[in-house]
Parts: structure tokens; sequence; C-alpha cells
């Protein structure tokens, strides 16, 4: 294990808040990530200060002493404020007691070891002294730190009192062992408290929709997702989380003839996804669009940070597989139009979840019914009016839609992937080309329907809609070229085919 690294400790607000406890004869300790992560080398932004006192009281007189504007969450008894680009909550030291229908804890003030006592895991409750006298001793009553060598994840109490306390700490122990595992080390949550996890697996139905989601989120967006989804499934925990991935799970198999296991292939996707996307962030490849104020365009900026929907695209593209999976004799399995199935399954998973049903929903949707297209543009031949109904569909998502449908190349047989990579390769191409004599990312039509009515003289009607859409498909079929002369044209070509007379 590592050493802390030279400036952890050095940070000006650690002197501060000593002094401050000096004044006020009362003990303050750094304890949790921050300490964790020292000890990991690993870069942390987020300070808890906990204190024998009045985390509030101790955090107005560290905002007086820096001029930092505190806020307060009296509810939880804390404060948090930020300082030279770290957020900084304090809390006072306290112990916690549980009832059973409930997660909400009964508080008591207690000491820096009852606070430790509380904490989810041993390489959570470790603490550096802040005292004058011992500055920056560890304190370490569990093992953390001999833990956090070994990889491990334990709990500091006996592992059914933790989880049934507040079963979010099941997740949580999952998620910290997917997100601290690297390829040198892997996490590991120690066997009794995965048997633990397993008898205490109900109790996650006392759980808001929201707290579950926060750590999912969480998960999505490590190096390697899979990791947390097994050891869902393992601890049986995945049923009360995303029952619909469960659905995934098995081969059926008839005439001995089986289907691929699409839980397997799922994750296998999930994590292509996620070592794509990094690869693109870091090569400055991806982008994100945010619309103008005005509505008429869009602001491009570099992707720097995971895009947890594009992730959250991975994991629910095949989950209309089930309900589509058909078995021919003469041609096996199949599981036709389960991109349409899947992508009328998102809303409903994202409302029983309590996920945003905005913008961010319409993105997945999306990725999720269109994630087969460019694959179907590999089998068949690659036309330009394919193309650029494509780019007209996706919008400015191509290009996620383009790494999801990549990732989603997971056969056995390596000539087989090599064939399906090279094919797509000649669809990105060819998209590249197209892209280049136009612009169809969030393509508008050159004709409004309001210069329809204008022309003719009407109101509002399914003429309009008709007019507007004969035009669409001559321009993406490429019969006229996407321009508001042409599109005006045959706009008058076909009113007049539909007896509508101009006014203009």
């Amino acid at each position: 294990m590592p050493t802390i690294t030279t400036g952890f400790l050095e940070k000006p607000i650690f002197k501060i808040v000593s002094q401050i406890a000096e004044e006020k004869g009362v003990r303050a300790f750094v304890i949790g990530g921050y300490v964790r992560d020292c000890f990991l080398v690993r870069e942390c932004n987020d300070i808890d200060i906990v204190v024998e006192g009045s985390g509030i009281e101790f955090a107005e007189a560290v905002g007086a002493r820096t001029g930092k504007y505190v806020s307060y969450f009296k509810n939880f008894g804390t404060a948090m404020l930020h300082y030279q680009g770290d957020e900084i909550e304090f809390v006072g030291a306290r112990k916690e007691s549980y009832r059973r229908e409930s997660r909400n804890p009964i508080v008591e003030n207690g000491s820096i070891e009852d606070d430790q006592l509380r904490r989810d895991f041993t390489i959570n409750a470790m603490a550096f002294s802040l005292q004058k006298d011992n500055y920056g001793e560890l304190v370490d009553p569990f093992g953390g730190i001999r833990d956090l060598d070994a990889g491990i994840i334990r709990t500091p109490l006996e592992p059914d009192t933790t989880y049934s306390d507040d079963p979010l700490r099941m997740l949580r122990a999952i998620r910290f062992a997917t997100m601290l595992s690297t390829p040198e080390r892997k996490f590991m949550i120690v066997p009794e408290s995965l048997a633990s996890m397993k008898r205490m697996a109900s109790r996650m139905s006392i759980l808001s929709k929201e707290r579950i989601v926060e750590e999912l989120n969480k998960m999505l967006v490590t190096e390697k997702p899979s990791m947390a989804f097994r050891l869902m499934d393992q601890c049986g925990l995945l049923e009360y989380v995303l029952p619909q991935l469960e659905l995934l799970k098995g081969v059926e198999t008839i005439d001995g003839r089986g289907h691929k296991e699409n839980f397997s292939h799922t994750l296998m996707v999930l994590d292509n996804v996620a070592a794509a996307e990094m690869e693109a962030i870091k090569a400055g490849r991806l982008k994100d669009y945010s619309p103008e104020l005005d509505g008429n365009g869009f602001v491009e900026t570099l992707r720097t940070q995971p895009n947890v929907w594009l992730r959250w695209a991975a994991l629910l593209h095949d989950i209309g597989k089930p309900a589509s999976k058909r078995y021919d004799p003469e041609n096996g399995w199949s599981f036709h139009g389960h991109e349409y199935i899947g992508g009328k399954m998102v809303p409903k998973i994202f409302q029983k979840l309590m996920l945003p049903l905005n913008e961010k929903m319409k993105y997945v949707q999306k990725l999720v019914k269109l994630h087969l297209r460019p694959i179907a543009l590999v089998d068949d031949e690659v036309t330009d009016s394919a193309v650029r109904r494509l780019l007209f569909d996706a919008g400015n998502d191509i290009d996620d839609l383009m790494l999801l449908c990549n990732a989603d190349i997971t056969s056995k047989n390596p000539a087989k992937v090599e064939r399906i990579r090279s094919n797509f390769k000649l669809v990105q191409e060819k998209m590249q080309a197209v892209s280049e004599k136009d612009e169809y990312r969030n393509w508008k039509n050159p004709i409004t329907g309001e210069y329809i009515m204008q022309v003719y003289g009407i109101g509002p009607g399914k003429h309009i809609g008709e007019i507007k859409e004969f035009i669409k498909e001559a321009i993406l079929d490429g019969v006229i070229e996407n321009s508001f002369e042409a599109a005006d044209a045959l706009m008058r070509k076909k009113a007049e085919e539909m007896n509508l007379k101009a006014v203009k």
C-alpha cells in the first residue's frame, strides 16, 4: 500500500480546521472517502470533516475565517462550503440506531469512535486526526488500511446489522468494489458479506427509487460496469433494481439449437461502450450538443466525462429480446423487432425508476430503437439514401449510436467479427462522405407549414403534413437537392396534383 502522497494533508483548509478546533476545545477529523483515496493515490475533492460537537456551528466558524458562504442542511445536521476547489462537508460526531420498518436512523450526539462505528465499510471508516498534538495520525479501529491493501470490502459491524439498518449499503458495497477495482487489483466483497446480502435482499423494497438510481448511475460510469451487475445478480439484488435484465438470462434450446445468452452479451456490450467512450474522450473525438438559447442551433463542446445516458442505452439496448424471441424449425431463433419493443419499454423503465422523462430518456430510447440500423447497412448495399435517413433519424447522436453499434459486435467467431467491423468501417466512411456533401444532423425541412399556408391561403390541415413529408422523402432519397429552391419547386408540383391553387 502506497504511503500518503505529499500534499493530501497540506491543504490550507486542514490547518484552518485544526486551529479552530483548538480554539473551541473540540476534536476534529478528516474521515471517509478522502482518507481512503489518499492511500489509493486517487484525486478527491469531496472532504468530510467530523467534529465532536456541532458540525453546523463549526462550519459557521470556518466560513467566517475563510470568508466563504456556508450552506446548511439542518434536517441532517450538516453544513457545507467550497474552498480552493474542494467541497467540504461538516457534521457532528454521532451514533445511530434504526427501526426495522425504516432506513431513517435515530441520531444522537457521539464520539469519533461512535461515528466510525456507524460507517458502512472499514475502508470508509478511517480518519486522520486534525488535532495539533497528533496532526495527521491515522485513526483506524477496524483495520481499514489492512482491508484496503488486500482489496477487501468489509463492514465494521456484523453485516446483517449493517445491511438491515440501511439496505442501500448493499448497493454501495457493489459500487465500491466496482469503482475501486483496477486491472492490477480487483476489490472483493468478503464472503460473509455476500451471504448477508442474499439474506437481506428483500430489505431493498424499503429504499426509494431515487437512492437506488443514484448508486446505479455511479456504477454505470465506472471503468468496468459489468462487474456491478454481475454482483447484483449474484446477491439476488437485480430483481429489486432492474428485473427486466433478469429476463435476459439463460439460453433456451429446441432441437439442439440455442440462442445467444443475452444477459452476458448485454454486459459485454456495456463494457465495450465504456472502454470505447473513454478512449474517444481521451482522443477528443466525442462532442456533446446543447441547444442555443434561441433554439435555432446547437452549441458543440468536447465531452470530458462519461455520458451516463449512453451507458443506460447500452444496458437496455436488447431489453426487448425476451418479448420478441421466436423459434422457427427451419431458421432457428430470432428476435425480430426487439429494437422497437425495447424502445417502447424505455419510458416505462425510466418512470418506474424515477429517472428523468425528458430529452435524456428520449436519447436512450432513440439509441435503443436505432441500434440495429448501422448493422443493417453493413448487410445491405450502403446507398446514399439509406445513410441520409440514418443521419436524419440519429441527428447529433449519430456518433454515440455508432459507438454503441460497434460495441454490439460480440461474436465468438473472430473472422466474423473482423468481416463485420470492416464493413462497418465502410458505413462510417460513407456517412462521412454524405455529411461532407450536406448536413443531415438535425435536418430541417426547407419548406415550413407556415410557408405552405401562406402560398396557398389555407389553414392547418392534413395537406400541410402530406406536402412536407413528400419533400422530406424526396430530399432524403436524393430526388432533389437539399435547398429551398428545389423544395419550393417540388412543393408547387405536389400541390397542383392535390388541386391546391397558389394565391402568391
